[in-house]
């Protein structure tokens, strides 16, 4: 049997509420710190992926380079209440360009 891995939102109230009606496990945050807490402890409980506002992103980035080229957890950012900072697409762009060496967006 295969083993399943947690998936995660973490962001303020109001962007991640909306994912529990998806299945997905919820962590409201309303610090960067908390947020910080909060990844750090999912890593350790091997979550696969959490999906991370990109409002608190923008205040971790030390976070989100700790667990950038890990396996597990897959942090991917989203746009918050506030709406996109581009910072998502900015992460998946240079991705792209280490993966295939060159910008293929």
């Amino acid at each position: 049997m295969a083993a399943t891995y947690p998936i995660a939102v973490v962001g303020d109230w109001e962007s991640v509420m909306g994912f529990q009606a998806l299945g997905l496990d919820t962590y409201p945050a309303a610090s960067p710190e908390e947020a910080r807490q909060t990844v750090r402890r999912l890593a350790k409980e091997d979550c696969a992926v959490i999906y991370l506002t990109e409002g608190l992103a923008k205040e971790m980035p030390d976070v989100i380079a700790r667990y950038k080229d890990e396996l597990r957890p897959a942090i991917i950012l989203i746009p918050g209440r506030e709406g996109s900072l581009g910072i998502g697409k900015e992460n998946i762009q240079r991705a792209i360009e280490r993966a295939v060496g060159a910008d293929i967006l």
